[in-house]
């Protein structure tokens, strides 16, 4: 039976396959696997390690070109794992198949340190919660605006998309915001945006729109423990600026 070759679109020529079936005898992908499972964290270059995810989506085929040419894209690992999915899928020589296999891991990185910061007090891990955000926010290409609402252990009982966009009042309303707080039972919360520039130095709209949400909860007795901007410089939050 003829194979149809748009069930496989990732599968590559006939020429081109012998040439990665030779690329792979020559135990490149072996000396890999071996430097990753025997080496420390740093064993493989960046490239390196999206080259071996992608190798598992696509066994037979020199991965090693379309690695490199993410990382001029994206700008660095964290880039690559963090690009919108549909951007992925669109890059020269990827695909559904090598997309999921990038995808996977930022999945299970953002699970494994959400878990942490559900499973104590927030502001007792603060740097497990910054870990959290700094994955899933950080590389983002747009602005988003996300709200934290806490329990009276401050333990993170609601972590909920407010929007996309600076954040002023078309974005974020923040009677809104307490309601939502009462609606679920919430004691406290904390805001979070990010910065797509990478710097995360808040901006004046930044400040009012918090204060504004702070005076809106103190009449209600909701806390607002503080406002983050995340950027891929870092992070900054306004309590300890002393800015609110």
């Amino acid at each position: 039976m003829t194979e149809d070759p748009q069930l496989f679109p990732e599968r590559t020529p006939d020429k081109a396959r012998l040439r990665e079936t030779s690329h792979d005898s020559s135990g490149h992908r072996e000396r890999l696997r071996k430097r990753l499972l025997e080496g420390g964290e740093d064993a493989l270059a960046d490239y390196e390690l999206i080259e071996y995810l992608l190798a598992t989506a696509r066994p037979r085929v020199d991965t090693k070109p379309v690695a490199r040419s993410l990382i001029r894209r994206f700008g660095s690992l964290a880039g690559v794992l963090a690009a919108d999915t549909q951007t992925l899928i669109k890059h020269p020589d990827m695909g559904p198949a090598s997309a999921a296999a990038l995808r996977i891991v930022a999945v299970a990185a953002r699970r494994m340190v959400r878990q942490r910061v559900r499973e104590k007090s927030v502001l007792g891990s603060w740097q497990a919660l910054i870990d959290y955000l700094h994955i899933d926010m950080a590389h983002l290409t747009r602005e988003r605006v996300r709200v934290l609402y806490l329990n009276a252990q401050n333990t993170l009982m609601l972590d909920e998309k407010v929007g996309d966009g600076t954040i002023d009042e078309a974005a974020i309303h923040p009677r809104e915001v307490i309601r939502r707080a009462l609606d679920i039972g919430a004691a406290a919360l904390i805001l979070v945006h990010n910065h797509p520039s990478g710097n995360p130095q808040p901006s004046r709209a930044d400040i009012q729109i918090t204060q504004r949400i702070i005076e809106a909860g103190r009449h209600l007795g909701i806390v607002v423990h503080d406002h983050i901007v995340i950027g891929q410089d870092g992070h900054v939050s306004l309590k300890a600026k002393g800015l609110i």
